[in-house]
């Protein structure tokens, strides 16, 4: 039996560690730091993505549905801190010519909502009662936003605007007078005041239905601008209009005894 050679011993086994050592070299680690960073993207880049979906400061406030003699109308408006950026009716009178009446007025009241931000809009010809309910539904979602509005000490100055508009001037508040009935129907009458002057006065609630309609688009414009003109209740009665003239007059007076005037 032939033994081996001690100097092939070592040979084969120097031999043996120098292809283990190659061997080690040509491997990659495990956890390659590069390839780990782009495995997720960081989370602020998430966080941005994320971001935009809402906008800060806008809130949506339904109005009450406002029944007319045609069917229901209610609108709802979108409000960015103190401007109305969108109207629309989610209600109005369906079926026949309503429909036509209907697809004919309601976009000319939504632009004419976020032009003026005020429910103090011309009524579409041809669409009175529409036109009627979505202006007292349009006031019951502005009521609703300046209920949620924050206090204005902390807001900066904004741009003159209608005072029923979201977000009144500091110092204004709205006031609605007690109904008044009259031979043709209720009027109700809402002030605005500021500094103890009025700056607004709207009817709530007129006569309507055939003639009264026409005396009510006649006389209430008049009536209105007379109280803001005047300050008090102390304005003239509107010409064929002598029964709404009157409640409105009472009506005006509550609001005034409401405000402290």
């Amino acid at each position: 039996m032939r033994k081996s050679h001690p100097i092939r011993r070592v040979v084969l086994a120097g031999a043996a560690t120098v292809s283990g050592i190659v061997l080690l070299l040509s491997l990659k680690p495990a956890s390659d730091p590069a390839s780990a960073a782009g495995a997720a993207p960081p989370a602020a880049a998430q966080e941005s993505a994320q971001g935009g979906a809402q906008q800060a400061g806008t809130s949506t406030f339904t109005g009450d549905a406002t029944q007319t003699q045609y069917g229901a109308v209610q609108v709802r408006i979108t409000v960015d801190g103190t401007k109305i950026t969108k109207s629309e009716a989610v209600k109005a009178p369906q079926g026949g010519t309503s429909t036509e009446k209907t697809n004919l007025a309601v976009p000319k009241l939504n632009a004419a909502v976020v032009a003026l931000q005020s429910p103090d809009i011309d009524t579409v010809s041809g669409a009175t009662y529409t036109s009627e309910g979505y202006k007292k539904s349009l006031q019951s979602a502005i009521d609703k936003a300046n209920a949620a509005a924050p206090p204005q000490s902390a807001q900066p100055s904004q741009p003159s605007q209608s005072a029923s508009a979201p977000a009144q001037g500091t110092g204004a508040k709205t006031v609605t007078g007690t109904v008044a009935q009259t031979q043709y129907g209720p009027v109700q009458v809402r002030i605005t005041v500021s500094n103890g002057k009025i700056t607004k006065a709207e009817a709530v609630q007129a006569p309507s239905g055939g003639q009264s309609t026409q005396k009510t688009e006649l006389a209430v414009p008049k009536l209105n601008a007379a109280a803001v003109a005047a300050g008090s209740a102390d304005i003239d009665s509107v010409s064929g209009a002598t029964y709404t003239s009157a409640g409105y007059k009472k009506s005006l007076q509550s609001a005034l005894d409401q405000a402290g005037g």
